[in-house]
């Protein structure tokens, strides 16, 4: 695997960076503009990403026009903000049914377009008009975009019934449908921008990871659905490896091991897809410095950094609560790869040392297997299985629909189907069923929960039906009744997992936003794998883990003191190791 050099790669017109959230897909973006500015090309650089931090890096305001960036000549910036595009274009569909509908289907219609499918579609709109346009085009000799769309979002634009205004018939319970039925007229706009994105010729993907397992394993199902989509003009940069600077530093050894093998143990799939890689850097890609160093040197920061992090908990002090307050109900929520499920375990286990009955319930199987070595009388531990749960959801879905509608229109509901939100519906009712058996002598712990925008899905999913007798996805008493006890802050407790960096953390803030909004409250944050807290000696890693300063005490600030901190470590923890990291 060779070093992302430009020099190295054959260059396209446009290009398109995408990754899960924390993968470095902006600096990644952003170094790669920069350089080819550099070169002497001219480059409009575009976000649509809603945590963009486009304006921190550059260290200028941004507009949705296009601001030249004075230290680079060459570059123009566009920050596009998809979620206030959102915003306007979910008025733009609602508006006209306002004060014609009851109010229950009005507000079913609004939070149908809440979710991010709706988010990412009107992100799609956006930069639509900036990889069709014939004068931006001729103007500059790069285009690139800082996110991409999904394979969900590429096929339901392709769809014909994808353009009626299904809004009104509530196809399945809860959906994400109807995103695009006020979009009528971009319709062949959007028709040249998927065009536009398939060809090689134009326009290259890349597919940027870690060198850990989740993103990795995103980047497989990524590139998966979007060569369905014979998009396969694809390379894939993955980001942050760690080129060892010392070899008698245990987390430094550590932390490469662990990478390697995540590098070794590589889906088959990624093989065929020509790959580059980008060192793990000690500074913070913000400044127009940074950027230009980021594909070039790795050379530390000479000044030292004084700052120190706020006062923080260790996972004893929220077990301690949790109990103490006879919570009965404990999620652990948070983005992918974050380690909802081993924390989960681990409160699970802490709990039990203290004589309580817990019911853990999990969807990650090798967990599952794990924990059941430390089964014990006051320890049950089951796993759900996601897929199975999705398919038993979708096959229900679809049978009621098959009674009323035509291939046609079968095919969207298929493809709404395959969305984020289905997914959590679909697990949610297996969920529902386990926590109902929380009760005075046994606490249910879970490690996911459905997000703000999915619980008021399924809430104004009920008051639609009481409007309009029209369910085709029926929702079981189970959920009924589970929405208002999420909803109750001394039965159930919602502790936020997140990273040590700038993505998941402003990821787990809009999380708490929905949570919010669906009037679910969350006292604790937990943040994971803390460098800090290693003391490594390692000049690149201590210097990493100073950047880690700023976004801890970030999160002690939102959750008012409220927050864990908790080490990184080289292994996964499984057993009885799970109480290491209780103390």
């Amino acid at each position: 695997m060779q070093s992302y050099k430009l020099s190295s790669i054959e260059l396209t017109k446009y290009f398109f960076f995408t990754g899960k959230g924390g993968v470095g897909k902006t600096s990644s973006a952003c170094a790669t503009a920069v350089s080819l500015a550099d070169s002497g090309k001219s480059v409009m650089l575009i976000s649509t990403d809603p945590a963009s931090n486009l304006q921190d890096v550059f260290g200028v305001e941004l507009d949705n026009k296009g601001t030249p960036i004075a230290e680079v000549p060459n570059l123009t910036v566009v920050n596009l903000d998809p979620v206030e595009a959102a915003r306007e274009y979910k008025e733009k569909v609602i508006g006209p049914y306002k004060g014609l509908l009851p109010e229950a289907v009005i507000a079913s219609m609004e939070e149908q377009l809440s979710g991010s499918c709706t988010v990412e579609i009107a992100a799609f709109n956006e930069f639509s008009h900036y990889l069709t346009d014939e004068n931006i085009k001729n103007k500059y000799d790069h285009v690139i975009f800082d996110t991409a769309p999904t394979g969900h979002t590429l096929r339901m634009l392709q769809l014909p019934s994808a353009w009626s205004n299904f809004i009104s018939e509530n196809t399945h319970g809860a959906s994400c449908l109807g995103q695009l039925s006020g979009l009528e007229s971009n319709k062949q706009m959007y028709k040249n921008a998927v065009e536009t994105l398939a060809n090689q010729s134009l326009t290259t993907v890349m597919l940027v990871a870690r060198p850990e397992k989740t993103p990795l394993l995103e980047a497989k199902r990524a590139s998966e659905e979007l060569k369905d989509l014979g998009v396969n003009n694809q390379t894939m940069i993955i980001n942050g490896v760690l080129e060892l600077d010392t070899t008698e530093d245990e987390t430094a050894l550590s932390l490469y091991n662990k990478q390697q093998q995540a590098l070794q143990e590589m889906p088959d799939y990624l093989h065929n897809i020509t790959a580059y890689y980008i060192p793990l850097r000690a500074y913070n890609v913000y400044g127009v410095k940074n950027i230009r160093r980021m594909l070039t040197d790795n050379s530390l920061d000479e000044k030292e950094h004084a700052a120190k992090i706020n006062e923080v908990h260790t996972l004893g002090a929220l077990i301690e609560d949790v109990y103490t307050t006879h919570k009965k109900v404990i999620f652990t929520m948070g983005k992918g790869g974050v380690g909802k499920s081993t924390l989960a375990a681990a409160i699970a286990v802490g709990l039990v040392e203290k004589g309580v009955k817990v019911h853990l319930t999990t969807t990650d199987p090798a967990h599952h297997l794990k924990f059941m070595l430390s089964n014990s009388e006051n320890l049950k531990v089951s796993h759900i299985d996601e897929a199975l749960e999705l398919e038993k959801y979708k096959e229900e879905v679809l049978a009621k629909a098959r009674e009323s509608m035509a291939d046609a229109d079968l095919a969207y509901i298929e493809e709404d189907l395959r969305s984020p939100c289905t997914q959590e519906i679909a697990v949610f009712r297996a969920f529902a069923e386990i926590v109902e058996q929380a009760t005075d002598n046994q606490v249910v712990v879970v490690d996911t929960a459905p997000t703000g925008h999915t619980l008021l899905l399924l809430d104004a999913t009920q008051s639609y039906h009481k409007e309009i007798q029209k369910s085709q996805g029926d929702i079981p008493e189970s959920v009924k009744k589970l929405l208002p006890r999420l909803r109750n802050a001394a039965e159930t407790e919602v502790v936020i997992v997140t990273l040590p960096e700038a993505t998941p953390v402003h990821e787990a803030m809009r999380l708490t936003d929905d949570l919010e909004r669906a009037g679910i409250h969350s006292k604790w944050w937990i943040v994971n794998s803390s460098l800090y807290l290693t003391h490594t000696k390692s000049p690149l890693l201590k210097a990493k883990s100073q950047s880690e300063i700023e976004w801890i005490n970030k999160v002690v600030e939102i959750s008012q003191g409220n927050t864990v901190l908790i080490k990184w470590h080289g292994k996964e923890i499984q057993g009885k190791e799970l109480l290491e990291l209780i103390k």
